[in-house]
This record gives structure tokens, C-alpha cells and sequence, in this order.
């Protein structure tokens, strides 16, 4: 991880005193929101499911469900009540005069380090211009080439033959900027990509268009628990998941069988669609991101 770039942290706010009934409100809608989610997840699990759609944030995001559950009030808030106590049982958080509240003077320089890279990360993104002819190839290029016992999801059909697949791939323009996306490009695709990022160079690559870079926005909440508002979480996690499923609309598998019409992204018709799509995700992501700055700044801050 490169060293942070040292920018002076935004003004801090007042703390907020919230009863134990006010609180309690705020957890009780996290958990009824969030349930709508993870409760399906569970469901499938015991029955050996696997949908490739709706289990994908759980499966390649390493925050658990009992986790994205859990409720934290964020930065600024002190928990009043005898019932506040139980947040002590977490790493983060005091006891003051007034209440439960999180310990931001109490965060590790390690982590420290990490919210600095990453508002520079954010801040870079936010200033960068968006990009919007990828097109969604990236799935197309993590099956390029590949035999069917290879393929990711191979319980699930593919909209063409193998050779079509490569042609339509071969035909395109690879312009993938996001590198955990291209690091899942098969071998033979990997050349046919204009960048080549790595993991060295995510903050010179990444940019707000990318759907997969709207998705981290879910990824950057959860890793910056307990500090961040479990609504911020909630809001992140319900953008990246209606981005995965155009993500694998736009993608060479067919997934009618489980309601999801195609995006075709070899036509004309279905590049524009997806791009529409995108320019919607980039604009809703854009307060998610600026609310995960507010965090960054106030974890910096410290005071």
C-alpha cells in the first residue's frame, strides 16, 4: 500500500446524545432492513443452493451476515441507556459520562494508514472523469477460451458456443480498469485488455464509472466497521447488489431460468441499455462515496 498523501481532515461535528429508545429504533430498522437479505442467504445455504446473482456479496465479500446485521451508530453518536453497555462487548468503544460511544482516538496506526490510502482513493475517484465503454466484457473475458469443467458458473448454460463467444470478445475493445476484475481474466485474455492493472495500481486506475468499483463502495463501508453508520452499509450493500445483477444480465451466461432477462451486450441496442445503466450507478454512487469521505476525514481527525 502506497503511503498516504497528507491532506488537512474535515471540521468535526458535535456528538449527538440518542436515548436508548432512539437507538434502539435505528437497530431494530437496520436489522428488519437487512434481514430481507440475509435471511433468503440462509434459507438457500441449508437447502445446498447456490444462486449466482443474490449470493454473490456474501460469497466474494469477506463481511458475514451476522455482521452486516449488526448495528453501529457511527462516528459522533453517544448511546444512552443501561442497554448501551452491550456495545462495550466490541472492540471500538467506551464508556463516557454520557454514554456508549466509539473511541476514534483508539484506532490503530495500521488502520490509520488504510483510511488514508483510502480517502486518497475516493478523492481521486471523485475528481477522475468516468469511463463508459467497457461494457460489461469483463465477464466475458473471465470465460474466454475456457473448457465447460472451467467455467465459474457451469451449472448454468452460456447464450453462445464457444467459438462465438471468443469471436464476439476478440471483436471488442477489452478496456477493463478495475483489477479485481482483470485479475479473473483467463490467461488468453488478459493481452487482449488496453490496461493492465494490478494491485500496485489500483488508485491510478480506478474511476466512478466501473460497476465494479460502485460495488466496493460496499466493500470500503464493512472495512471500515465499527466507524461507519450501519445505514451507510445497508445503502452500499443494496446499490452493489442491484449492480450485480445487471453485472451478470450483461454477461455471456444465460440466467432466464431464474428470471433474468439478458442485457446483450453484442448488439448496439444492449451496449447502449448498459451503458444507461451504468451512468445511473455512477450517480447514485456518488453520495455513498462522499458519505464513506465524511467517515475517512472523521476517523483522521480523531479529536
Amino acid at each position: 500500500m502506497p503511503s498516504p498523501r497528507i491532506v488537512p481532515p474535515r471540521a468535526t461535528s458535535a456528538p449527538i446524545l440518542l436515548p436508548e429508545s432512539a437507538w434502539r429504533a435505528r437497530q431494530s430498522a437496520h436489522e428488519t432492513r437487512v434481514r430481507a437479505w440475509t435471511d433468503p442467504h440462509h434459507a438457500r445455504a441449508a437447502r445446498g443452493e447456490k444462486h449466482p446473482v443474490l449470493d454473490f456479496l456474501f460469497h466474494y465479500y469477506a463481511f458475514r451476515p451476522a455482521w452486516l446485521r449488526r448495528w453501529h451508530p457511527g462516528p459522533d453518536v453517544i448511546l444512552a441507556g443501561d442497554g448501551a453497555r452491550e456495545f462495550l462487548r466490541w472492540p471500538g468503544y467506551h464508556a463516557t459520562a454520557d454514554g456508549i460511544a466509539l473511541n476514534l482516538a483508539a484506532l490503530p496506526a495500521h488502520r490509520r494508514t488504510f483510511v488514508a490510502w483510502l480517502r486518497d482513493l475516493l478523492t481521486a475517484m471523485q475528481s477522475r472523469p468516468a469511463f463508459f465503454a467497457c461494457y460489461g466484457l469483463h465477464e466475458w473475458a473471465m470465460v474466454y477460451r475456457q473448457t465447460p469443467d472451467e467455467i465459474r458458473h457451469n451449472n448454468h448454460p452460456l447464450r453462445f458456443p464457444p467459438a462465438e463467444l471468443a469471436r464476439i470478445v476478440e471483436s471488442s475493445a477489452l478496456c477493463c480498469t478495475h483489477f479485481d476484475a482483470f485479475r479473473f481474466f483467463t490467461p488468453p485474455a488478459r493481452p487482449l485488455n488496453r490496461l493492465q492493472p494490478a494491485r500496485e495500481t489500483v488508485s491510478q486506475h480506478e474511476q466512478r464509472g466501473c460497476l465494479h468499483a460502485n460495488m466496493d463502495l460496499y466493500k470500503w463501508a464493512f472495512k471500515l466497521a465499527p466507524f461507519t453508520p450501519s445505514e451507510l452499509i445497508a445503502d452500499c450493500f443494496a446499490l452493489a447488489a442491484e449492480i450485480r445483477e445487471v453485472d451478470m444480465r450483461a454477461s455471456p451466461y444465460d440466467l432466464r431460468a431464474l428470471g433474468y432477462a439478458p442485457i446483450p451486450i453484442e448488439t448496439p441496442a444492449g451496449r447502449a441499455d448498459y451503458e444507461a445503466r451504468q451512468r445511473t450507478f455512477t450517480t447514485r454512487g456518488e453520495p455513498l462515496r462522499a458519505r464513506l469521505l465524511l467517515v475517512c476525514d472523521r476517523l483522521l481527525a480523531r479529536v
